[in-house]
């Protein structure tokens, strides 16, 4: 009698061992999440070396897919939303990584130039960058896409911004309410 709640005692326990964020199925994480985020909201689509952050706004989900392929789909679900655009940002380190210390990485600067050209791409020091998602995860969502990469530096970061109204919108706006 002893031995089944004690065994059910430790089998909830492993199940709460196990990270949810690698249970789940990213695609449908980023479908769910699409109608509620908004502008100011970031989609992280990083390497297999990405840390784990403990900011409660950050949300990572392994999703054992290849790097382009995730990005390929996010900006597609970012596109076709009503209410977000992509801002991109990269790594400013990426340019300089060379393929004797990390093979591939000529490779994917030009897969990721040729996925990217339609964008304008922001290029930040990647301490930076982490600064302002560790900032921005205090009050609003990030969702982080770990994938197969291994490439450092290689990581994209997508803040959203309200499709509907533009930079040029709002500051007609504010020089009418001055």
């Amino acid at each position: 009698m002893r031995r089944f709640p004690l065994a059910a005692i430790l089998l909830a326990s492993v199940a709460f061992a196990i990270p949810t964020h690698a249970q789940s199925n990213w695609k449908s994480r980023v479908n769910e999440s699409m109608p509620i985020l908004g502008h100011r909201n970031w989609i992280l689509i990083v390497d297999s070396a990405y840390p784990l952050q403990s900011s409660p706004g950050v949300e990572t989900i392994e999703t054992n897919a290849s790097h382009l392929d995730v990005l390929q789909y996010v900006l597609s679900a970012v596109n076709n939303s009503l209410h977000v655009r992509p801002l991109i940002s990269m790594d400013k380190e990426l340019p300089f990584v060379p393929d004797d210390d990390a093979p591939g990485a000529s490779a994917y600067r030009t897969q990721i130039a040729q996925l990217l050209s339609n964008y304008n791409i922001e290029s930040i020091p990647h301490e930076k960058v982490i600064a302002q998602i560790d900032e921005t995860s205090k009050q609003f969502h990030v969702l982080v896409l770990k994938t197969t990469m291994t490439i450092p530096y290689s990581s994209v970061f997508i803040r959203l911004d309200c499709k509907y109204w533009s930079a040029d919108a709002e500051k007609r706006m504010r020089a009418r309410m001055h």
